[in-house]
């Protein structure tokens, strides 16, 4: 369900555009292989796409916001591959180069819930939904969250 979840909602945490027929970016640069990194995560092949970012972000010359969202998407791929240690890296450093990347929150968030460090997911989450709060997959997430800390807190409160 966790995966699935994710696997659903990931083509939200990509670029926009990332997969037009010009291989344009969602900022109008022309980013061949980040535009496949991005469509090979979107289509699950995570090893594919982390591989054809990477290239892109070495080889291709791009703005710090697109590669603020590269590394969005690298965290997303990682994440959904259950690696949320190397996801949390790359989601920090794409808020450090773009504070206002709300997928990078959201992605980061996913990772530390992962990991079961519930307040740092949340307050990620509350992070992404002041950026954009009609994003559904910070409603998934924060499900998840809430799941894990709202549950038990009222399954307990319900056996006293």
């Amino acid at each position: 369900m966790r995966r699935f979840l994710l696997v659903a909602s990931l083509a939200a945490f990509l670029p926009e555009a990332s997969a037009q027929p010009d291989s344009r970016s969602v900022f109008g640069e022309r980013t061949p292989l980040l535009a496949a990194g991005a469509d090979a995560i979107q289509a699950g092949r995570y090893d594919d796409g982390i591989r054809l970012t990477i290239e892109g972000l070495e080889k291709e010359t791009v703005s710090s916001r697109l590669k603020a969202a590269a590394l969005a998407n690298l965290c997303a791929a990682h994440a959904a591959k259950g690696e949320a240690d190397v996801a949390i890296g790359f989601c920090d450093e794409s808020v450090e180069l773009d504070p206002s990347n709300w997928r990078a929150y959201s992605n980061r968030s996913y990772a530390y819930w992962q990991k079961g460090l519930y307040a740092e997911a949340t307050a990620d989450i509350d992070a992404a939904a002041r950026l954009a709060p009609d994003a559904p997959q910070i409603a998934a997430i924060r499900g998840l969250i809430n799941e894990k800390t709202l549950l038990p807190r009222v399954t307990m409160e319900n056996r006293q």
